[in-house]
């Protein structure tokens, strides 16, 4: 049996008094880091020499924020982002915010935008490339758009020369990954077509495994049924032959380049 008396530990009171000073020294330290922050997070919230200055003049813009690659986008939709930033200190600019309203400016593909200590703030755009023309219906009219490889449909900017195919089949109401997927099947046809694709003046991609051209030859227009493969070999089969095929049937338009061994003229009365 364990004896009755036991002794009782005693307490180590030196170091008890250590660890307490300890625990107290890194509160004071903890607590008066946190102050200090506070401070300095305050002034420089209030303290002008760390607030964006707005532009000079109504009409005129902001010498420090800097705009870098716009050609087509809004010039003045993307100043209008940063309004509210104006005569604020920058540590209160909410980037991701900001970046997130510049991706919804047409055109803009991409945004970066850094604060410049002081007062300076550089906003870089990366814009979209259109990748062809589409004519969209809208409200019983028709108009003219661009669209780039996502499937984004773009307004055309003023005087600016694009030398671009134009697409049919592409419509605004369906969603934007099929029309991206349409934009990047005739993108494919077109790089493997090269130099052949210079006199197409029309891209059909409704069928996407049977990809018609309007091709221009000896001032006619022929539409060419290419098929989803062998666009080069196949476009080159028939101006190859064209001639001889324009003889033969010359109020033929529409020719079926899908079988690579024979040249098709569909419907009319020179079909075969």
């Amino acid at each position: 049996m364990a004896p009755a008396n036991k002794k009782k530990r005693a307490i180590n009171w030196p170091a008890l008094i250590k660890y307490a000073l300890i625990f107290a020294l890194a509160t004071s330290v903890l607590a008066g880091g946190i102050y200090a922050a506070q401070q300095v997070e305050q002034f420089i919230i209030s303290d002008p020499r760390f607030f964006l200055p707005g532009p000079p003049d109504y009409g005129l813009e902001s010498p420090n924020l800097e705009l870098h690659g716009i050609r087509y986008s809004s010039h003045a939709r993307i100043l209008n982002v940063f309004s509210r930033d104006f005569g604020r200190s920058l540590f209160l600019l909410p980037l991701a915010d900001r970046r997130k309203a510049l991706l919804k400016v047409s055109w803009v593909r991409d945004a970066a935008i850094v604060r410049l200590w002081p007062n300076r703030v550089t906003v870089e755009i990366t814009e979209r490339e259109p990748a062809a023309f589409i004519d969209l219906r809208v409200d019983s009219m028709n108009r003219w758009a661009l669209i780039d490889s996502e499937g984004i449909i773009l307004e055309p900017p003023p005087r600016a020369p694009f030398k671009l195919p134009v697409i049919a089949g592409v419509r605004a109401e369906e969603p934007q990954t099929m029309r991206g997927t349409r934009v990047r099947r005739m993108q494919r046809m077109m790089s493997e077509l090269g130099a052949l694709g210079d006199k197409i003046s029309e891209i059909d991609v409704r069928d996407l495994d049977n990809l018609r051209i309007t091709e221009q030859i000896g001032g006619n227009s022929i539409v060419l049924m290419l098929g989803d493969s062998h666009f080069a070999s196949r476009l080159q089969n028939f101006l190859d032959h064209y001639p001889d095929i324009h003889r033969k049937m010359p109020t033929a338009g529409t020719f079926d380049l899908r079988l690579d061994d024979r040249i098709t003229a569909v419907g009319g009365a020179n079909a075969g």
